[in-house]
């Protein structure tokens, strides 16, 4: 299946809106000796680094929920969550 990187950058975030709501950015390269894409998260100094095989890229290109990545992102937007709820109530 062809895709660009662009396209599934898009496609990832369609699936995944809480990565915009949380003003996540997403980094994608492909890795020739992985087989598998490079996604990165980050938000401020905060990054987490995963692969997506290409399999599972294809995957998410025709609207089947990635698993190893919606954990991925789950983890890593619980963890911005829980940061903006604790600067709230060390503020309050």
């Amino acid at each position: 299946m062809k895709y660009t990187i662009v396209a599934l950058k898009n496609k990832v975030q369609e699936m995944y809106p809480e990565i915009d709501r949380l003003k996540v950015s997403v980094g994608i390269q492909f890795v020739e000796d992985k087989d598998a894409y490079r996604i990165s998260f980050s938000r401020g100094k905060d990054v987490l680094i995963t692969h997506l095989g290409r399999q599972d890229a294809d995957d998410c290109m025709n609207n089947i929920r990635c698993i190893h990545l919606g954990v991925q992102v789950a983890q890593f937007i619980r963890n911005f969550e829980d940061r903006i709820e604790f600067g709230r109530n060390a503020a309050a």
